[in-house]
């Protein structure tokens, strides 16, 4: 691993998947390369984690998708949030800032 990669934390994964597709239409590998690019390397996302999660997010109405071609003519399975996934998105944004602000404080206290 990498020094500037770091192991997610529980819950996280759900919602960098959904920053990540809510700017569009994204398949799997697509979907790993966003994260790491918004993280700026520090998540890298592997297919054994990613695609459970992409699975259980489409069964839980977060995602809908399509199957297409990719930029290098391979099949592949294209993601896009769904109003539920709009709605999920807003809802872990608001709770992973509240917790980002709490770790913040505990952080800074002496």
């Amino acid at each position: 691993m990498d020094q500037n990669q770091t192991n997610l934390l529980q819950g996280t994964l759900d919602l960098l998947i959904l920053k990540a597709i809510g700017a569009g239409e994204l398949h799997g590998l697509g979907i790993s390369r966003r994260i790491e690019q918004i993280t700026h390397g520090t998540f890298r996302v592997k297919p054994g984690s990613l695609f459970p999660a992409l699975h259980r997010m489409e069964e839980a109405g977060w995602l809908s998708s399509d199957w297409g071609e990719s930029e290098n003519n391979r099949r592949a399975k294209f993601y896009r949030l769904t109003k539920a996934g709009h709605r999920q998105l807003g809802t872990e944004t608001r709770q992973w800032a509240k917790v980002a602000l709490a770790m913040a404080d505990a952080l800074k206290a002496t």
